[in-house]
């Protein structure tokens, strides 16, 4: 299977580390010119300078803009022009217990996890309609349908882009323009590798099954994920091969999640 994205433009967000940086890479590796984004200047160049080391002949770019912050944006496209693929990744999590998360918790994760993509995705999404192709992808989570009890405030705002995703593609039937989201579980990321603490002796990998068998004893994989299977599932999705997958939850939760 040969994707080609070659003459596509790609905004990543959130894509200095992580899941992020996993689909720019892959993205870039199939053509596409690519944009990366993250809160500041320094950690943007230097996953430019990582990505570009790896990948000599690729067209990279970066921008760094706080997408919770409405000028941000802005600003973010005043600078951008035309993209063809918005992959709406950035996003924070941590857990806080329901009776101890205040008002400016749930407004602090409301912001970064769901309004950076409604605007990105207002703003962009007209000008594929007009050239009569484009992919929006919505990264959710597994914890979208199986929400935390640590992590409400989190859960909360993942079923939303969910839901946003399914909206906005029924918005643009028609238009060639398709919207999705993606549910990742439990993966082997930045965030997942930094919050867990290995016995002696013990491989991060290792650590990672303990994590995910402990607290996700759905998962049918049995293991965390790498940021390059999830990867993978978002190149597909923002590829001219997945022209009739649209409005989907596209699951890439190793099982995590026990329905149909």
């Amino acid at each position: 299977m040969q994707i080609d994205l070659s003459g596509k433009h790609a905004l990543v967000t959130g894509s200095t580390g992580g899941i992020g940086y996993g689909i720019a890479s892959r993205l870039a590796e199939c053509g596409a010119r690519v944009t990366l984004n993250g809160r500041s200047e320094d950690s943007v160049q230097q996953a430019v300078d990582a990505l570009q080391s790896a990948l000599p002949d690729a067209a990279l770019g970066g921008i760094a803009a706080d997408l919770s912050v409405p000028e941000a944006c802005d600003a973010l496209l005043s600078h951008l022009g035309p993209v063809d693929i918005l992959i709406n990744n950035a996003g924070i999590f941590g857990p806080q217990d329901f009776f101890e998360a205040e008002d400016s918790l749930w407004q602090k994760y409301w912001d970064v996890n769901v309004m950076g993509g409604v605007r990105l995705s207002r703003a962009l999404t007209p000008g594929m309609v007009d050239r009569g192709w484009g992919r929006v992808l919505f990264l959710g989570s597994e914890s979208a349908f199986n929400i935390p009890a640590d992590m409400i405030h989190y859960g909360v705002t993942k079923a939303a882009y969910v839901a946003l995703a399914r909206g906005l593609a029924k918005r643009l039937a028609g238009t060639g323009v398709t919207v999705n989201s993606l549910l990742p579980g439990p993966t082997l990321s930045d965030g997942m590798t930094e919050g867990l603490n290995p016995e002696a002796g013990q491989s991060v990998e290792d650590a990672a099954r303990d994590f995910v068998m402990q607290n996700r004893p759905s998962s049918i994989i049995q293991r965390a994920a790498t940021v390059e299977e999830v990867a993978n599932m978002a190149l597909y999705a923002v590829s001219p091969l997945s022209s009739a997958t649209t409005g989907a939850s596209l699951r890439v939760d190793g099982g995590v999640v026990d329905t149909l």
